[in-house]
Formats: C-alpha cells, structure tokens, sequence
C-alpha cells in the first residue's frame, strides 16, 4: 500500500508535458515518444557517454571543425557577443567557441537543470571575464532570455546536429523560433551531420558496448520512474534503422514479446515485433541544409565541413524578412 502511495505522489509530480506525451505517443499508431524526453539526469550522463564512443563520429568531427575554424569565426563574429547555446547539456564543445570570440556573456539552456547547472559552474570557473547566465527550459517550447542581455549582439549555437531530430516542418518552425529569441540581425553557429555510408551511420547509433541501448531503453526507466509505469524492461530492444525515402536514422524500441502493462493508471498492450519510435537523425546534402536554413529564416554566410565532408558548421543572419525578390 505505502510502495503504491508513493509512486502515486511521483507520477502527480511529473512534468504535464511529459505525462501527455507519453500517454498519446503510446496510444498512437505506430507508437512514438518525443526524443526530448530522453534528457532526465541519467539520459543526459549516458548521452556524454555516447559521444565518446569509438563509433559516434559526430562529436570528434564537429570538435575537430571548431578547433581549425577558430580565427575565421573571429572574423565573422564581433566582439561583445551574448552567446546563446540551445540544448547545452555539459557544454563540451562550448570553451573552443568561447575561446575564439571571447563574448560578454554566455547563456547555456537546456532542459536537466542540475547538469545545466554543474556545466554551467565549469564554464564559469574557466572563463572568469565572461558572465555566465544559466537557463533551465525546454528549447522547443517558447522562451525567454535573461533581461541582463540588454542590447548585446546575440550568437545562437545549437551544435551537434540536433536539428536533425526534429520533422522539416518541426525544424523550419524551431529555427524560426530561434530567429525570434535572438532577434533580427542575430547570427546563429549550427552543426549540420551529412549523410554518408551505412557502415558508418549504423554502428553511431547501435555501438558495440550498448551504451546508445542503455540511453534508449533508459526513457523507459524514467517512465517507469515518473509515471508509475509498469512497462518490463527486459521485454524490449533497441533497435537503429536507416530510413532511406526520409534520410534519416530511425531510433525503435521494439517488444520481444507480448506483454500488457500501466502507466500513469492506464492499460496498454503491445505485439511482439511492434515498436515505440524515439528518435529520428536526419542528415542533409549541402543544399538541403542551406535551404532548411532559408526556410527558418537565416541567411547562411559561412561554411565550412572536415576532410571527409561528414559534418558540417554554418553560420548564418537573421536578417530582415524578404517577401520577394
């Protein structure tokens, strides 16, 4: 009775969000659960992990970009900048770009407030001169940025090639919102990843020690956790595919078995074989990601990719609305 009272008293303490979300993702058809939610602290520590990996391309790559690129970005990027990074998570990448530009101040936003938080003091002790102002949100909802920014020039840096886990239309609406947060005349760093062969897309997504099964199978933990869920762990499997017609990475759990289980006091019921999709990973030509760019309402002015041409870095304006030619 007391073990029942207390996952009551967690599953009411959820985020709403995250509670409607899991709920109509898993009475969807097929089944599918946002990937930001894959961020609690545990998800967020295992990511880091992920990005270390031998097989994950996509952090080494774009590092390796940021460190060579560092005089030219000097030269697009004025002094005095609010540097606003979407998503920051430990903030890994982030000293190579404060180096090169040296900003006023640094406004790291992501959604797991005690690891944007410890980040954020590590930032802070490294870079002194530079205030450092923490934001605990959900990027992808509305957002407002710290009122002691005043009129500073603004830099958004969304690394990482986040903006390949949203849907175009999802993405093309993110970049217009970002467009909106920073202002007209803002600039906005952004990782794009590049597609590429299989035997090296695949494993990024399905490495060999299981890390990236431990973070995807790890939203479950947490559903279990937060929502008084009842969902075996051991009756699913994760699962990494290439959607070739969507040029995209595609991140399942799939049942093992068929199983019936609760959360949040409603009753769900899964077929062996049948999956719940977590992620997608798009990856764009050249082309695609400037015009995804144009659509978002940002003007690319710089590019540059690594020797293999996997990955990309743009740099982009938000300047003002054309309506014509």
């Amino acid at each position: 009775m007391l073990k029942q009272e207390i996952e009551d008293g967690q599953a009411s303490l959820a985020d709403p969000q995250f509670r409607a979300d899991v709920l109509n993702g898993l009475a969807l058809r097929p089944r599918a659960i946002p990937a930001r939610w894959f961020y609690d602290r545990r998800g967020s520590e295992l990511f880091e992990d992920i990005t270390g990996l031998p097989e994950y391309y996509p952090t080494r790559t774009e590092i390796g970009i940021l460190r060579r690129i560092g005089p030219e970005l000097q030269q697009h990027i004025g002094p005095g900048q609010a540097v606003v990074e979407f998503g920051s998570g430990s903030s890994m990448k982030t000293p190579l770009l404060l180096e090169a530009i040296r900003p006023a101040a640094y406004v790291p936003v992501d959604i797991s407030g005690d690891f944007l938080r410890e980040s954020a003091g590590r930032i802070a002790g490294q870079f002194p001169d530079i205030a450092v102002e923490p934001v605990e949100a959900d990027f992808t909802r509305p957002l407002t940025l710290p009122k002691g920014l005043g009129a500073m020039p603004r830099l958004g840096f969304f690394p990482g090639s986040t903006i390949g886990n949203m849907l175009a239309a999802r993405a093309v609406e993110l970049l217009r919102n970002f467009r909106d947060v920073l202002g007209e005349g803002a600039r906005f760093l952004i990782g794009i990843d590049r597609i590429k062969p299989l035997d090296v897309l695949i494993p990024a997504y399905d490495d060999a020690a299981g890390i990236t099964a431990a973070f995807n199978l790890n939203l479950l933990e947490r559903i279990n956790r937060e929502l008084a869920g009842t969902i075996p762990l051991d009756a699913f499997a994760h699962r990494a595919i290439w959607n070739d017609a969507r040029a995209r990475i595609e991140m399942h759990l799939e049942a093992t078995r068929d199983m019936t289980f609760a959360v949040d006091g409603r009753v769900f019921s899964i077929a062996a074989g049948e999956t719940i999709h977590t992620e997608n990973s798009h990856k764009y030509g050249p082309r695609d990601a400037r015009l995804l760019l144009r659509a978002g309402g940002w003007t690319p002015i710089a590019e540059w990719t690594d020797p293999d041409d996997w990955f990309a870095l743009i740099l982009a304006e938000a300047g003002p609305e054309r309506f014509a030619p």
